[in-house]
């Protein structure tokens, strides 16, 4: 995961975060403003874990703008793949 781009893209994430942790609060989320060790920090406080389980939490996890370049490009691949049809197509298609 790379943690400059959670940072910069900390205000589109922390709703994802919230849900994947939804014992954190909008205020936890403010705080940790898209810093790692604040994220593992709060998770431990609100969870009751070690350091460590905490840190592994944060490191399994795979957050959706993770993919996000790959989703756009799923997208666009799909419109490229999608049949295009011209006003004549669709009258001879709807005329069969």
């Amino acid at each position: 995961m790379n943690w400059d781009q959670v940072e910069g893209k900390w205000k589109q994430i922390k709703g994802d975060v919230k849900q994947k942790w939804g014992r954190l609060t909008d205020d936890d989320l403010d705080v940790i403003g898209g810093k790692k060790d604040q994220l593992v920090g709060k998770i431990q406080e609100r969870y009751g874990m070690t350091k460590d389980q905490a840190h592994r939490e944060v490191e399994s996890w795979k957050y959706p703008a993770d993919s996000g370049d790959e989703r756009e490009q799923r997208i666009d691949q799909r419109k490229i793949d999608e049949p295009q049809f011209d006003e004549q197509d669709l009258k001879k298609r709807r005329a069969s």
